[in-house]
């Protein structure tokens, strides 16, 4: 087994995918994607789409973090489990995975991709971009009522997208005090040892976030 991640500590999406590597101490090479070589053209060899993260395993190539998640899931299970055997859960999770990344992180980043726009920045894209934000905060306080964990009474793959679309979130369209589940929730993320730690690694690396990263919410 030689298990390789070309990651950022800095990007959702690899912190996603780190969060779950840590969580079961599943070895592997860390491939630091900071521009320098050869790490940067191997990369782009291997997929010239450039969008990280992604995995080698040996000669295999698995992208996209979510599909990294139940790879991993699959093929180097540890004492935790993103995905749950039973299907009806599974889906649960699933579903929640899709909406952390569609309708947090999504629009978290339409709002930070236009603030670096040098120009024809779209005003009403990040108007709808903020208001999809709110609608999701609004949904995600009903759900998260009576649960710890997003989905299927467990911490899954849908917590691991959950913590870093919603650090990155509050940073960006800060989430009402009202929205007290939401915001337990959050915290419980970011304390959780396997985020933590990918939290922890991103820190030297904050002075790079567009908007700034705000004191006291990490």
């Amino acid at each position: 087994m030689t298990l390789k991640l070309y990651a950022h500590p800095l990007s959702s999406y690899c912190q996603k995918a780190l969060a779950a590597f840590y969580e079961n101490d599943t070895p592997f090479d860390y491939v630091m994607l900071d521009g320098s070589e050869p790490a940067a053209s191997e990369f782009a060899t291997l997929w010239p789409v450039k969008r990280f993260p992604i995995l080698t395993d040996d000669s295999r190539l698995i992208v996209e973090a979510t599909t990294i998640i139940e790879y991993l899931d699959l093929k180097y299970p540890g004492k935790v489990r993103f995905l749950p055997d039973d299907p009806d859960k599974a889906i649960e999770v699933r579903m929640l995975d899709r909406f952390f990344d569609n309708y947090v992180m999504t629009p978290q980043g339409k709002i930070v991709f236009d603030f670096i726009r040098d120009s024809e920045h779209d005003e009403r894209g990040v108007r709808e971009a903020r208001a999809m934000l709110d609608t999701s905060y609004e949904v995600l306080d009903r759900w998260m009522a009576d649960r710890e964990w997003a989905a299927a009474g467990q911490f899954s793959l849908a917590d691991l997208a959950a913590a870093p679309s919603l650090l990155y979130a509050d940073w960006s369209h800060p989430i009402p005090e009202r929205f007290a589940n939401v915001r337990a929730y959050r915290s419980r993320l970011l304390a959780r040892s396997g985020y933590a730690r990918a939290l922890d690694e991103a820190r030297p690396y904050r002075h790079m976030f567009p908007l700034g990263a705000p004191e006291g919410r990490d």
